[in-house]
């Protein structure tokens, strides 16, 4: 493990992703931006989910493929560390996972545990879970846990991977529109920042389809920066730079992590 860093300069793409592979990996060299430590993309961002439904099987591809391929060309070119979901193809080819690739400094792929049969979706019908096991990576001297979409609804998952010793949760999403969704994004996501001790950083594929404010939350529950709903013409960067003297302030005056008793 290396030395660790006062601070962590993170970029969010809220952008939309669209039916066309060629043009998502495109957007991967127009959209990530310069001078930050870790750029995230949308959950999804390789293709979008299209209709309700729709078979992407057609679409998955291996995490050494064209788009994680991409991915790792491009942090090597910016000389960042980047970090973008795609459906990986897997055992059962009908049924690919929902998988995030970090490549760059660091090098990681998270499986989405919580599929998303919720809101009349049924995101198992079509998808595979992935294992039960948090996944927690270094970069840029700091300790990074990823979650992706509706695993934010899981306190559980958030615990456990700052139970590895996550000093930042990142949540790439695609967090469908509707009565209260907004809302419950920002709660959740200002909650597990304030019961863990954690920073926070949210990326969203944008409105009219999705819900967009994506979002960068403090370890006390101060929004650092966030960005509207958006639009699939108009992408947006959220830009933060983390503070190991303001986390390590939080976990002094806010010791729940240490009083837990259960």
């Amino acid at each position: 493990m290396s030395e660790t860093t006062p601070t962590l300069r993170i970029a969010l793409v809220q952008a939309a992703s669209t039916l066309d592979p060629e043009a998502n990996r495109a957007a991967l060299d127009e959209l990530t931006p310069e001078g930050h430590d870790l750029v995230v993309f949308p959950e999804a961002f390789a293709r979008d989910f299209g209709e309700a439904g729709s078979d992407v099987s057609a679409f998955a591809e291996a995490v050494d493929g064209p788009f994680a391929s991409e991915v790792a060309r491009v942090a090597a070119e910016r000389r960042t560390t980047l970090l973008a979901g795609m459906f990986e193809r897997g055992d059962d080819p009908a049924r690919p996972a929902n998988t995030l690739v970090l490549r760059g400094a660091a090098t990681a792929d998270y499986r989405k545990i919580h599929l998303y049969d919720s809101f009349g979706y049924r995101e198992s019908d079509r998808l595979t879970a992935g294992p039960l096991e948090p996944v927690v990576v270094e970069v840029g001297g700091w300790q990074v846990g990823l979650m992706t979409c509706y695993d934010l609804r899981f306190p559980e998952l958030a615990r456990a991977l700052v139970d590895r010793g996550a000093e930042l949760i990142v949540v790439p999403a695609a967090w469908v529109a509707g009565e209260r969704k907004v809302r419950h994004w920002q709660t959740l996501l200002t909650a597990r920042a304030i019961e863990n001790t954690v920073y926070v950083a949210a990326v969203g594929q944008p409105a009219p389809r999705y819900t967009g404010h994506s979002m960068v939350v403090d370890p006390l529950g101060d929004v650092v920066a966030e960005a509207g709903p958006g639009s699939p013409d108009r992408p947006e960067v959220v830009a933060a730079t983390l503070d190991r003297d303001l986390l390590d302030g939080a976990r002094r005056t806010n010791p729940s992590l240490a009083n837990r008793r259960l």
